[in-house]
């Protein structure tokens, strides 16, 4: 069968393995704290609160399945595209540092990127500290659009697009409409006029 749209989603959905049910769960759980957010906030009952939240799970969605091919201790597709990056990274330093730092250390880096990944994923799927998970999705995509802007058959509008995405939701949190985060802030409202930085985060 041709791979198309639906073909790949359903794949996604179905693959065998623990990430599978954990992917469920979040997705289940993101719907939840949609529906409670919507029962107890009118505020969140619109057309574009349930837009930007679907577009928020969309995005988390493709953290998520970026993820599946860096599980540990499988680094083989993860230690081609970080030789990638060393040989066309457009900042020289960067390519340097990946060769000649993260290369022969990718036991301690691998499972750190794939950690840091998961945890954009997670964040947006349920808008949990989403303003925090967009800055780290922001600084993942800068360092892809920076790594691999000259390598051949990569298009750098590509990663661009994906920091000018999670720059709009670091301005914008996602997670304050039909997410955790709006939860989290009517709970945390005299803690935030204590602790401005709690403010930022969600």
């Amino acid at each position: 069968m041709r791979p198309n749209p639906l073909h790949d989603a359903v794949q996604f959905l179905t693959q065998v393995g623990w990430f599978t049910p954990v992917f469920w769960l979040l997705l289940l759980g993101s719907a939840a704290i949609a529906g409670f957010a919507w029962r107890a906030d009118p505020a969140q009952r619109t057309p574009r609160a349930v837009a930007l939240w679907l577009l928020r799970v969309l995005v988390g969605t493709m953290w998520w399945q970026q993820s599946l091919w860096k599980i540990p201790p499988n680094f083989a597709g993860l230690r081609y595209w970080m030789e990638q990056e060393a040989a066309h990274a457009a900042v020289l330093l960067q390519g340097e540092l990946v060769r000649d730092v993260v290369l022969p250390n990718l036991g301690l880096f691998g499972p750190l990127v794939y950690l840091v990944e998961v945890t954009i994923g997670a964040s947006l799927l349920l808008g949990l500290f989403s303003r925090a998970g967009a800055t780290l999705g922001g600084l993942m995509g800068l360092n892809l659009w920076l790594g691999l802007y000259s390598a051949p058959g990569e298009w750098p509008w590509t990663y661009m697009f994906l920091v000018i995405i999670q720059a709009l939701f670091v301005i914008d949190p996602p997670g304050r409409v039909l997410g955790a985060d709006v939860l989290l802030r009517q709970r945390m409202a005299a803690a935030v006029r204590i602790i401005p930085a709690l403010c930022w985060v969600a």
